[in-house]
């Protein structure tokens, strides 16, 4: 009887044989056009650089005969301690109430903007269009239409509304995406059971999404503080006018005073923040809520309520009457407190910078004859030859910065993170040396910087550059730290070195969310480079010129340049971020 043998497998064929390999599918239009985006905008992040005269030659030659003009920082000069407390309440109060406005004005706008609780496209594409504009304008502009408007006697009002609508921008577009995240089960649940529409979103979308809530507005608060110095330029009271007065005046050593209180104040407010994320959301390792909240808990597990133990039963009280009142359990009591201290907070802050409702009442029926001023928009025959070559500096300043902070940025940011760096205690050195960076508000370095290296692009690039290394890099650690390490498992159990891993796994994965922050860093370098006008730089300088002159015309004509370069660079963002999504 015959045996079967089994056949050989079939040897590969060739590129050459019958059946050749397919060709490589042509790259999609959107691939391509993304790929002419960066290196378009590389190419003008190195022409910026060229055209400004950023070179590490130049830069030292500076700082050498700069020296000379450093003796005049020192000895830093302090305000009287009544008056240092004055100007520092009305600036915490004025930042406080900015960022209240923000985040109660956000809840709403966000719910609307959000795919799953909008009304309807309409209603969404209002939303979005209402975020685009706050967050393309900066609060700059805002606190100079409003003082047109307000008037120099309600500074303290102007500078809420100002960073209350330039926060809505960032805020309602980080509560939007959270909202669009929520778990949508309890949401369905309370519309099956007949719930009204403001039912469920009050029931079950705002109870999940209150820590980002909290996290986001600590955040923004933290960055108005940082604002609130600039605006000090443009007649909002507190630290930023005291440094702004100093100077005009050039006392140096009270310049140099003023910044090191901001920097504390900012280093302050971080830690603050921080301690309360950790208070709200933190447990140790049992399962406990840390710090106080961990003693609400205790307190309210004294036995105040009997708890049903089947879900037909009704809660007792000690005495056993049925209780009709929700128990004062540990969220009872967390909320209670939380709502007292923040209408504490609130009226002391609205008591502290005392607004001129007289005044107000005043310019509101006086408003539209202000608004009419602005229009139409005119540069008087300036524009080529002035208006315009600034907006261009201010422009190369926002790229300069970008490249400058981005070859810095990459690597710390990568270092920081956790799953990345060689030991923990390297990525522990690298995130002290993130929260340096950030700690030192941009304002403050281009004003050292200024007196260091005199009046040109130079001390706005670096300073700019500074800031994208604190920022940058923070959200490069996180993205690394976010990542899949299971794909890193898997490319390193075949044999991949470190960089090997780092480059076929963590990369690839982070690189949408690494191109991401690079737009919204560029974003935030070129709306801090027209804030830079208060030194002398760039567009901001003739808009505060135009300002204080009253030239309404030229200013409406520089504000709608400033927010066409805003827009223009806010719609290729999100195009790219939605190409390499």
């Amino acid at each position: 009887m015959a045996t079967l043998t089994p056949e050989a497998p079939e040897a590969p064929r060739s590129t050459s044989g019958r059946h050749p390999v397919p060709p490589r599918p042509a790259p999609h239009p959107h691939v391509v056009a993304t790929w002419a985006i960066f290196i378009g905008l590389l190419a003008m992040c190195v022409w910026s650089a060229y055209d400004l005269g950023i070179n590490p030659v130049t830069i030292f030659e500076r700082l050498a005969n700069g020296v000379d003009f450093l003796s005049r920082l020192v000895p830093p000069e302090f305000p009287e301690p009544g008056r240092l407390i004055e100007l520092t309440l009305t600036t915490l109060a004025i930042v406080f109430l900015a960022t209240l406005f923000s985040v109660v004005t956000s809840v709403p706008i966000a719910i609307f903007a959000a795919v799953n609780t909008t009304t309807g496209m309409v209603s969404r594409q209002t939303a979005r269009i209402i975020m685009i504009f706050c967050r393309a304008a900066p609060d700059l502009v805002f606190a100079i239409i409003l003082i047109r408007v307000f008037g120099p006697a309600n500074g303290a009002l102007i500078g809420i509304i100002a960073m209350g609508l330039s926060s809505i921008g960032m805020v309602g577009k980080l509560l939007a995406d959270n909202i669009e995240d929520v778990n949508r089960g309890p949401s369905e649940a309370i519309q099956a059971a007949g719930g009204a529409r403001w039912q469920w979103i009050h029931s079950t979308v705002i109870p999940q999404i209150l820590p980002q809530i909290i996290a986001h507005g600590l955040h923004r608060m933290d960055i108005n503080l940082r604002n609130s110095v600039l605006l000090g330029f443009v007649g909002v009271p507190g630290i930023g006018a005291a440094l702004s007065t100093a100077m005009n005046t050039r006392q140096w050593q009270l310049v140099m005073g003023l910044a090191i209180i901001i920097t504390v104040l900012c280093i302050f407010m971080e830690l603050l923040s921080g301690a309360i994320r950790t208070q709200l959301m933190g447990r140790d390792g049992s399962g406990r809520r840390r710090g106080i909240l961990g003693v609400i808990d205790r307190i309210a597990h004294n036995n105040w309520v009997t708890a049903p133990t089947e879900t037909h039963q009704v809660q007792r009280t000690r005495n056993g009457a049925v209780r009709t009142s929700p128990q004062w359990d540990a969220g009872r009591i967390q909320r209670f407190f939380g709502w007292l201290v923040l209408i504490g907070l609130v009226v002391a802050a609205v008591w502290d910078i005392q607004i001129n409702w007289q005044v107000l009442t005043n310019t509101v029926t006086n408003f539209p004859e202000v608004v009419s001023r602005f229009f139409p928009p005119d540069g008087r025959g300036l524009y080529w030859d002035r208006f315009f070559p600034a907006l261009v500096e201010t422009v190369q300043i926002g790229f300069a910065s970008l490249l400058l902070g981005l070859f810095i940025a990459l690597p710390i940011g990568a270092m920081a993170a956790r799953n990345v760096a060689p030991t923990p205690g390297i990525a522990k050195f690298f995130r002290i040396v993130i929260v340096v960076c950030r700690a030192f508000p941009e304002l403050v370095l281009a004003i050292i910087l200024v007196v260091i290296l005199g009046f040109n692009a130079t001390a706005g690039v670096l300073a700019l550059a500074f800031g994208s290394i604190g920022l940058l890099s923070k959200l490069v650690a996180d993205s690394l730290e976010e990542s899949d390490t299971r794909v890193q498992d898997a490319v390193r159990a075949s044999g991949a070195n470190r960089l090997q891993t780092f480059f076929a796994a963590t990369v690839r994965q982070t690189a949408p969310a690494t191109i991401a922050h690079i737009l919204y860093q560029l974003d935030v370098n070129i709306r801090a480079a027209t804030l830079l006008g208060v030194l002398g730089l760039g567009i901001g300088f003739d808009l505060l010129e135009a300002s204080t002159r009253n030239r309404y015309d030229i200013l409406s004509l520089i504000i709608l340049n400033i927010l066409a370069v805003v827009v223009v660079l806010e719609l290729i963002s999100m195009y790219v971020r939605k190409v390499v999504r």
